[in-house]
This record gives structure tokens, C-alpha cells and sequence, in this order.
């Protein structure tokens, strides 16, 4: 029997209204704005301020990222219908799909197999425009900032010294660099410029930790765009821009519902990339979760050092959430290749390689459990080529640090394939008791702050701060940013900032070659090694298998 893509399992699911949806997840009608039959944007305000108390919240994270895939969203989504299937009340919460992987090399990302959110052509592609809003807000901003300058520059700012950038939601290295305003004095001032893919923007970061239209509004508020001619911070509130934006940005600011494949209520929105942002979905989709279901279920990007960090250090700080358990989710396959061994040679039985690769995923759950106090299990995302001995060897030494080991088979199974998991949540939810704490305190200096991640969470000996960075450190801290939280960005592919050391790789230290500040969103953002805020195309995208038939039927997204 051929097997069904993720495309033609979501096309042969018949879905439900979804105003049954919100009808199992007990929202009112009233609340629902109906984008078609399957998707519908949600008047959380009455949702959030409802005196219903608030569910368990559980993250799901990963081990760290390769190219034998982990199946982290797939996890989440199953743990989320394997709850549902044990009697429990949960909603799943998500990010919304960048088009750049989309079209690049990792293809959709609203699950897999039996453990998707559907509609998955539209969540993958434009959804409800969220995106492209988030995107004008961005570019109206560089239009008034440059507009600003080209009208006679009042504000005195610096065009050597903008740092505001455009921004597209696709990957196109082509537009990483630019000099722009160029043909005379009527087209403008010429400059360096360059864009962003649009999940890297502030605006999204902002988008993603408003707790509503009015926080939104104040953070818009604060984004510096650039320094003057006396090295003051330029902000969009100078520029005026901040109604316009909120205007774009109203609806868009609506948290999206739509379903899993077995029918179980799903919020999607936001999408921060973890490796370049901090990585999660917004604070008002969780919120929203956490007071339909009893369980809310969300994840955070790529390995359990970027998205799981940034969740816990920036969301959960800002946002006042603290998660009641955390799923810790990993393959053989990868652990193997963590281990060393070639992907060609995944489908064979090598307890050495998996030995040697099953520290990555023990010094994730140790950062889980030991320095953010937070009770874990851990899902090995089960592959038919894993043998009885390599999954004994997981489970034995997932048992020798104190945490259990369950097996998931969410892809092939859907929600009956995660009851196991979802037993072990529920336990842990009922049972242990979380000593939340964060990985470092706002108090400290920005240069400790960054130390702290990189010793606590990535294991490293310390952190090389280039002269520009440190240049850069000592600015912000004259202008009083230094209270806030870090967002490093790295490579997902290594606890360093080398993507070539996998495994867990001691006697390492972290070089910062950049930092800048994201007022609005509230936090230090601090560049290392070769990361871009602007992905390329590889050379053979994913887009070259997309298509869309007569009837209007895409094949080939996933």
C-alpha cells in the first residue's frame, strides 16, 4: 500500500464546521469572525477576561535540530488529540508557517502524518493574512522613517546609523544587502539598507508578547529605528507611525481557530523564528489556551537551547506563565546522527552511535529539570527502522536521570499513537510539583545575562564579545536597556554557535559579534557566530514540487 503524504492525508480528512469547533471548545458564536468554513479569528478579549480558571499549561521542545528530523510540532499535535482521547480537556496551541521554509528546504509546518492542524494549504500559505500585515506594519515604518529624512529630517537622524529594516516573508539572500534611494533627489535619500524575513521582525516579536491592542500600541511605541547625529535613539512614536501600524496590525492581532485532524480545538498564531527571535506563539494565543482547555498544549522552535530558553527566560518572564510540564521530544535517528553517523546509515542498529549521541538529548532535559525546576518526560518520536535494543538504551538512560521515557507513534496513529505521552503529562501535571525559575535575573549586566545562557543552558566556558559588541553593550546600558532580557540568536544545529559541534560539546565559548536592542519587543537581541536574519534559497527548493491543479488541489507543500 503506498503511504500518504501529510498533503493527501490532511485532503482525504473530512474537516469539521468550524463553529463545531468553537462549539466543543465553548466559545460563544457571538465571539467567532468567520474566515470561510475552517478558520475563524477569535474575540479573545472576553475569552482572556472570563473568570474561568486557567488550565496546565505543558511546552513541548526538542533535542537539537538535524536533518533526520524530530517531529516536534507532529509531538505536539498528537500529545494534544492523545489527551483528548483519554478524557481530558485540551487546545492546542502553535505558530503560524514562515512561507520562507515553506518554499525552502523544510516544506510546511503544521505537523505530519496523523497529527496535523488543518486546513494545512491554507495555515501554510497566506491563513488569514496575519503575515502580510505583520509585514506593512514593518514597511510602512521604513517608509515614514525614510520619508522623515527625504522631508527635511527634523528628528536629525543619521542615515549612516538606521537600523530599521524592510522586511519580505520569503528567503531571498538577494536582499540581505541593498543601497536603496538611489536615482536623485526626488527618489529619495541613498543608503545602505537590507531586509529581514518578515518572522525576524521586531514587529513580529512585538505581535507576539502584546498582551493586547493597547500593550501593542506602547511597544510600537518604543521601537528605536535608528540614532541622530548625537547618538540619540530614534522610535517610531517619534515618527508618528505607531496609529497606522496598529490600524494594519487589528485584526491580525485576533488569535486564528482551526482544528486538528481528530477535531480538537487549535489556536494558531504568530510564528518568531527561534534560532533568529524568541521563538514562540503569541502570549495572547496561550492565554487564550489556557482558558478553554484543561490542558493547554504549546511549542516552542527548534532544540530545547533556543525556542524552550527564549520561552521560558522572555515569554514566561513577560507574560507571567509558568508551565506546569515539558515534553522533551527526540528521535533515534537523530540522536545517532548526533553520535556521528552518516544519514545514509540511520537504518541500521548502532547502539555505539546512539550512545555517543544521547548526551544532546540528556543535557536538554538536565536544563529543563535542573535550572529551570520544571518536572519533563521525554518523547522518542518512534521510526519503523528503531530497534528494541536502541530504544531500551533511551529509555534506561532517561531512567538513570529520573525521567521517563515514553514512546510516541502520533504520525502513523494520530491521538491514539500519544495516549501513553498524554498519561505521562497528565501524571506529571497532577503529581510533581514545578520549582520554576529562570536561567538568569534581569539585575544582572547584559554581558552576565549572556554568560549565564551560554554556561547554564549550552554548556559552553564562556562568551568572546567582539569590539563592536561590546561597543554596542555599553550604549544600551547608558540608555537604561540593560534590565532587560537576552535573546541570543545561534544556530539551531549546536548547543555552540559552531552548527559543525554536535552532541553536547564542552570547552567551547561563544563569540558576539553584534548586539541591538528590540525596545518594543523588550529585549537585547545578541548575534553570534554566522547567523542571518535573512535565510537563502538551498538549491533545490521545496518550491519546485508545489503545485495546484484545475479544480484548485495543491500537491507537493509536504
Amino acid at each position: 500500500m503506498a503511504i500518504l503524504s501529510d498533503i493527501e492525508i490532511a485532503q482525504k480528512t473530512p474537516l469539521k464546521p468550524i463553529t463545531e469547533i468553537a462549539e466543543k471548545a465553548g466559545i460563544d458564536p457571538d465571539y467567532l469572525e468567520l474566515y470561510g468554513r475552517y478558520k475563524a479569528k477569535l474575540d479573545n478579549r472576553t475569552i482572556m477576561n472570563s473568570d474561568r480558571p486557567n488550565g496546565k499549561l505543558v511546552l513541548v521542545t526538542a533535542i537539537t535540530p538535524t536533518p533526520a528530523g524530530e517531529g516536534k510540532t507532529t509531538t505536539t499535535i498528537g500529545l494534544a488529540d492523545g489527551l483528548r482521547k483519554i478524557g481530558k480537556n485540551s487546545v492546542v496551541a502553535l505558530r503560524e508557517p514562515s512561507l520562507g521554509p515553506v518554499f525552502g528546504i523544510k516544506g510546511g509546518a503544521a505537523g505530519g502524518g496523523y497529527a496535523q492542524v488543518v486546513p494545512m494549504e491554507d495555515i501554510n500559505l497566506h491563513f488569514t493574512g496575519d503575515f502580510h500585515a505583520i509585514g506593512a506594519a514593518n514597511n510602512l515604518l521604513a517608509a515614514m522613517l525614510d520619508n522623515h529624512i527625504y522631508q527635511g529630517n527634523a528628528l536629525n537622524i543619521d542615515p549612516r546609523r538606521i537600523t530599521w529594516k524592510r522586511c519580505v516573508d520569503m528567503n531571498d539572500r538577494q536582499l540581505r544587502f541593498i543601497t536603496d534611494g538611489l536615482g536623485g533627489k526626488a527618489n529619495g535619500t541613498p543608503r545602505e539598507d537590507g531586509y529581514d524575513i518578515t518572522v525576524a521582525s521586531e514587529i513580529m516579536a512585538v505581535f507576539c508578547l502584546a498582551g493586547d491592542i493597547d500593550d501593542l500600541k506602547e511597544r510600537l511605541s518604543k521601537i528605536v529605528v535608528g540614532y541622530t547625529y548625537d547618538d540619540k535613539p530614534v522610535t517610531a512614536g517619534q515618527l508618528k507611525a505607531v496609529g497606522a501600524m496598529a490600524a494594519l496590525l487589528k485584526d491580525a492581532i485576533k488569535p486564528n481557530l482551526v482544528q486538528t485532524l481528530e477535531g480538537t480545538p487549535a489556536i494558531v498564531h504568530g510564528g518568531p523564528f527561534a534560532n533568529i527571535a524568541h521563538g514562540c506563539n503569541s502570549v495572547i494565543a496561550t492565554k487564550t489556551a489556557l482558558k478553554l482547555g484543561d490542558y493547554a498544549i504549546t511549542e516552542a522552535g527548534f532544540g530545547a537551547d533556543l525556542g524552550a530558553e527564549k520561552f521560558l527566560d522572555i515569554k514566561c518572564r513577560m507574560a507571567g506563565l509558568a508551565p506546569d510540564a515539558v515534553v522533551v521530544v527526540a528521535t533515534i535517528r537523530a540522536l545517532k546522527m548526533h553520535g556521528g553517523l552518516p544519514k545514509t546509515e540511520l537504518g541500521s542498529e548502532n547502539l555505539e552511535a546512539l550512545e555517543k549521541g544521547l548526551p544532546n538529548l540528556m543535557r536538554h532535559v538536565s536544563n529543563i529539570r535542573n535550572v529551570y525546576g520544571l518536572p519533563a518526560v521525554v518523547a522518542v518520536n518512534r521510526f519503523p527502522t528503531d530497534t528494541d535494543a536502541e530504544v531500551e538504551l533511551v529509555i534506561k538512560k532517561c531512567a538513570e536521570l529520573g525521567v521517563k521515557a515514553v514512546l510516541s507513534d502520533v504520525w502513523a496513529k494520530g491521538g491514539e499513537g500519544g495516549t501513553e505521552l498524554a498519561e505521562e503529562v497528565v501524571r506529571l501535571c497532577e503529581q510533581e510539583k514545578p520549582d520554576f525559575r529562570f536561567s538568569y535575573e534581569l539585575d544582572l549586566p547584559i554581558e552576565k545575562k549572556i554568560e549565564a545562557v551560554v554556561k547554564r543552558v549550552y554548556g559552553g566556558d564562556g562568551v568572546t564579545f567582539l569590539p563592536a559588541a561590546s561597543k554596542e553593550i555599553a550604549r544600551l546600558t547608558a540608555l537604561g536597556f540593560d534590565k532587560c532580557p537576552v535573546c541570543i540568536a545561534k544556530t539551531q544545529y549546536s548547543f555552540s554557535d559552531d552548527p559543525a559541534k554536535l552532541g553536547a560539546p564542552t570547552g567551547f565559548t561563544v563569540t558576539v559579534k553584534s548586539v541591538k536592542i528590540s525596545a518594543g519587543a523588550g529585549f537585547v537581541v545578541a548575534l553570534t557566530g554566522d547567523i542571518l536574519t535573512m535565510p537563502g534559497l538551498p538549491k533545490v527548493p521545496a518550491a519546485e514540487k508545489i503545485d495546484v491543479d484545475s479544480n484548485g488541489v495543491i500537491s507537493g507543500l509536504f
